[in-house]
C-alpha cells in the first residue's frame, strides 16, 4: 500500500472485511491523508473502498474513511468536534473503529463518514450539482483554498481545489470572481446561514485547520438545485487548538501561542482580502449581527454549560479500553487521559488541553463587546392554528422586546431543502398581533402545502437574534389539517434500483423506479404522505396535492431527482443499487410501509407477490405498473422437458424429478444475485428442505444449463 500511495494511489484489493460480524471479499484499500501518512507508522490512515470491485455496502454505505489520530493527544478532538457541530449545520457522522489487519490490532481509528456523491442527494435531493472539495495539495501559507480570484484560467486552481463532480472547474472560477469582486452578490449564490455557522464554529472552538486558518482549507461546495452553493466542513481532528496556525494576509502561517488561541478574537480575517469570503460576508451589516448571535448560541449552549467537558469524557470513557491496546498511537495513554487538562508538545508548538484552552476563552467571550451588547428577546411564537386549513392564511405572532425599526422577520418554506421566503411582521395591531405598540409583534403566509417550516430572527442596532435559536439548522413546523390514508392502504409493492435495459420514463433514460399498489376498494389520496431513502429523514419527498391512485391500481415513481419533470411522478432521491432502505410514512410521522435492501442485480426488481401482502422476492421479469403475479406465477416458469419442479411455487418442501433419467446429474439451485443455495447429485428424483430458504426466485441447473425457475414463498 506504501507503494500505490506514492505511485497511482489506486485501490490494493484485500480478500476480505469484516465490520461488526458482517463479511465481504473482494473490497479496495489504499492509504490517504497528507501528514497524517508516513511510510515508517505501522498505523497510517485508510480509504476502504466496499464496492470498489464488486456491488456491495455495509447499511448503505460504501466508503468507510479512517483517520490514524495522528495529531490528538486525546485522540477525542475529531468525534468530539462534529457531535458538537451537528447541532449546527449538517455534517458527516463519525465515531470510532478498532481496527485489525491480518488478525494484528492496528489500533484505535477515528470513522467519519464520506462527504460524496450519496451524501450530498441525501442532504440537498440532487447528485448533479456542481461538487468541490477545497484543499490544497499542497497546502501552504501561499497555498489556500481561499476562493480567492486568481485569473480566468481554469488550471490556476487545480492544485488548489478538486472538482468532485463531472464538471465545474469554469463554475469555480466565476464562483471566485463573485467572492472577490462581487460582495453585494454573495447572498445569491451562497446558503449564507451555512456559512455564518461555520465560521462560528470554527472561531469558537479554534478549528485553525480550516477556512478560517492559515491553508484556508478543509470544506466542500455543493451547488444544489436552487443554483446556491452550501458549505459542508471536513476534517476536524486538530480542532481545539491542535493546529495553532491563523494565517497572515499576503502569507505567512501565523504561529497562535495558547494563551493567543484563547484570545482569538472573533473579527480574524475580517478585513483580509486573502479570505474573501469572511470579509465580504462580514462586510453586510446584516450577516455579521447574524454571526455573532450564532457565536453567542454555540458558546451559551456548548461552553458555558460545560456540555463540551460532558461529551469528551462519555467519549473517553467509551473508547478507554482500546486506547491502552494500541500499541500504535502517537501518545501515551496519559496523554489520552490528560486529554482535557494537559498540554502536550508536539513537534514545534503546544497543544492544549481542550478544557484549558476552552475555560479561558469563555472568560474571553463573556468580557467581549459582542457579548455585553443587548440583543432582542423572542418569546411566546404562537402560529393562530395549531392544526389550519390547506391553503388557509396562517398567522404567526411572538412577543419581542430590545428590536429597532422595521426589524422583525418571519421565514418561512414549504419543502425540505427549499429555500426560507421572508415577510417582515409589525406591531401594529392589524396582523394578529393585539393593540399596536404593545411588543406583540404578527405576520401571516398561505399554507400552500401540508407542511410548513417557519423561524424567526429580529435585530437591533448591534445584535440579533434568532427563534429557535439554532436557525436555520432548526425550526418550527405547522402541519395541515389533512385527512390521510391509513397505514396498510397503500404499500410499497416493487421497485427497481438498478435500470439499465428496464422500462423508460418520458424523456427515454432509465431510471430507478418505485411502485405503490392501493390494497383498497377506493381511489386513494396521497397528499400527506411522504416517501423517503432514509429511515433518519422521513419527509425527503412529499407527494403533490392532485395525485391519487385507483383502487388495487397502481402508481409509479421515478427515482431520479429529475425536479424539472411533470407529466409523471418523479421524486428527489435516487435508489442505490449497494442496498439502503424505504419507507412510507405520514404527515405525523405514522410508519405506512417500510423495507431495507441489500446490493441488487441489473434489471431485476424486488416486489411482492401476491400484490399489496406478499413478501417481497426477487422478479427478474419486472412486472413496471401492474400486478407482480396477475397470472398466477407462470408467468415466471420455463422449464424444460428434461426436469419436472413441483410444486411451484414450493413452500417448505421442493420436488425435482428427471423424468427420463440415464445417469446421476450434479444439480446446482441459486438464487437471483447468483448465491448459490444447493449442490448435490440426482439420479431420478431428489426432494429439498427449503424451509429455510428466503421466498424468492431461484434457477435450477442441470448440465451447467438452466432447467426450471421455481418461486419459493413462505
Amino acid at each position: 500500500m506504501d507503494t500505490i500511495k506514492i505511485g497511482s494511489n489506486g485501490y490494493l484489493m484485500a480478500e476480505w472485511i469484516t465490520i461488526n460480524g458482517v463479511s465481504m471479499d473482494s473490497i479496495g484499500i489504499k492509504y490517504k491523508g497528507n501528514s497524517s501518512y508516513d511510510s515508517t507508522f505501522v498505523k497510517n490512515p485508510l480509504h476502504i473502498s466496499l464496492n470498489e470491485y464488486k456491488n456491495q455496502s455495509y447499511e448503505g454505505f460504501t466508503d468507510i474513511k479512517l483517520s490514524n489520530v495522528h495529531a490528538d493527544p486525546s485522540m477525542i478532538r475529531e468525534v468530539l468536534s462534529y457531535k458538537i457541530l451537528s447541532n449546527y449545520m449538517d455534517c458527516p457522522g463519525s465515531n470510532f473503529a478498532q481496527v485489525y489487519i491480518n488478525g494484528q490490532y492496528i489500533g484505535l481509528y477515528t470513522n467519519v463518514e464520506s462527504i460524496g456523491i450519496e451524501f450530498c442527494s441525501d442532504l440537498f435531493y440532487s447528485s448533479d450539482g456542481t461538487f468541490i472539495k477545497a484543499s490544497p495539495a499542497d497546502p501552504g501559507p501561499y497555498n489556500r483554498s481561499s476562493l480567492k480570484y486568481i485569473s480566468g484560467d481554469s488550471s490556476d486552481y487545480e492544485n488548489l481545489y478538486e472538482i468532485k463532480s463531472i464538471y465545474g472547474w469554469n463554475d469555480l472560477v466565476s464562483l471566485c470572481s463573485l467572492v472577490s469582486d462581487y460582495p453585494d452578490d454573495i447572498d445569491s449564490v451562497f446558503d449564507i446561514d451555512r456559512i455564518l455557522w461555520m465560521l462560528a464554529f470554527d472561531n469558537i472552538l479554534v478549528n485553525l485547520d480550516s477556512y478560517i486558518g492559515a491553508f484556508a482549507q478543509n470544506y466542500y461546495l455543493y451547488r444544489d438545485k436552487h443554483n446556491q452553493y452550501n458549505v459542508l466542513v471536513w476534517d476536524l481532528n486538530m480542532s481545539f487548538g491542535g493546529f495553532p496556525f491563523g494565517g497572515m494576509e499576503g502569507g505567512g502561517m501565523g504561529t497562535l501561542t495558547i494563551t493567543d488561541m484563547q484570545n482569538l478574537p472573533f473579527s480574524l480575517h475580517f478585513s483580509d482580502s486573502d479570505w474573501p469570503l469572511i470579509k465580504n460576508v462580514m462586510s453586510n451589516g446584516q450577516f455579521k449581527k447574524m454571526y455573532y448571535a450564532h457565536v453567542r448560541t454555540i458558546a451559551n449552549e456548548i461552553l458555558l454549560s460545560e456540555l463540551y467537558s460532558d461529551w469528551a469524557q462519555q467519549i473517553q470513557e467509551l473508547i478507554d479500553t482500546a486506547v491502552q491496546s494500541d500499541v500504535n498511537k502517537f501518545f501515551t495513554y496519559d496523554n489520552f487521559t490528560g486529554g482535557l487538562t494537559d498540554n502536550v508538545q508536539f513537534g514545534s508548538y503546544i497543544i492544549p488541553g481542550i478544557s484549558v484552552l476552552i475555560e479561558e476563552r469563555l472568560n474571553f467571550l463573556q468580557n467581549s463587546n459582542e457579548f455585553s451588547y443587548t440583543a432582542p428577546s423572542i418569546s411566546a411564537v404562537t402560529p393562530d392554528n395549531d392544526n389550519p386549513e390547506l391553503n388557509g392564511e396562517v398567522y404567526i405572532t411572538a412577543y419581542i422586546i430590545d428590536v429597532g425599526s422595521n426589524s422583525v422577520y418571519l421565514h418561512y418554506r414549504f419543502e425540505n431543502g427549499n429555500n426560507f421566503i421572508r415577510t417582515i411582521m409589525f406591531d401594529d395591531g392589524v396582523h394578529h398581533d393585539g393593540a399596536a405598540g404593545d411588543n406583540v409583534y404578527g405576520a401571516s403566509f398561505i399554507l400552500q402545502a401540508e407542511k410548513a417550516d417557519y423561524y424567526l430572527y429580529a435585530e437591533n442596532d448591534l445584535a440579533a437574534t434568532f427563534s429557535p435559536a439554532r436557525a436555520e439548522h432548526e425550526y418550527y413546523s405547522l402541519y395541515a389539517d389533512l385527512i390521510t390514508t391509513l397505514p396498510g392502504e397503500i404499500v410499497i409493492n416493487e421497485f427497481l434500483s438498478l435500470n439499465q435495459n428496464d422500462t423508460v420514463d418520458e424523456n427515454g433514460q432509465h431510471e430507478d423506479w418505485i411502485e405503490l399498489y392501493n390494497t383498497t376498494d377506493s381511489v386513494l389520496s396521497l397528499y400527506g404522505l411522504y416517501l423517503t431513502d432514509d429511515f433518519s429523514n422521513p419527509m425527503k419527498f412529499a407527494f403533490p396535492e392532485a395525485i391519487t391512485i385507483q383502487p388495487h391500481g397502481f402508481l409509479i415513481i421515478w427515482a431520479d431527482e429529475d425536479s424539472t419533470t411533470t407529466s409523471y411522478l418523479h421524486c428527489n432521491f435516487k435508489l442505490s443499487g449497494n442496498g439502503e432502505e424505504l419507507m412510507l410514512s405520514d404527515i405525523v410521522g405514522t410508519l405506512h410501509d417500510s423495507l431495507s435492501f441489500g446490493p441488487q442485480a441489473t434489471d431485476i426488481s424486488i416486489g411482492r407477490c401476491p400484490d399489496g401482502t406478499g413478501e417481497m422476492i426477487a422478479l427478474p421479469n419486472t412486472t413496471f405498473n401492474s400486478s407482480n403475479c396477475e397470472s398466477g406465477i407462470s408467468k415466471f416458469i420455463g422449464q424444460s422437458s428434461e426436469i419436472a419442479v413441483f410444486p411451484n411455487p414450493a413452500g417448505d418442501v421442493l420436488n425435482i424429478v428427471i423424468p427420463v433419467a440415464q445417469k446421476e446429474e450434479e444439480i446446482h439451485i441459486y438464487n437471483v444475485l447468483n448465491e448459490i443455495f444447493y449442490i448435490g447429485f440426482l439420479f431420478d428424483h431428489i426432494l429439498i428442505d427449503t424451509s429455510e430458504w428466503p421466498s424468492g426466485i431461484y434457477f435450477v441447473v442441470l448440465n451447467h444449463r438452466t432447467q426450471a425457475k421455481v418461486i419459493i414463498i413462505h
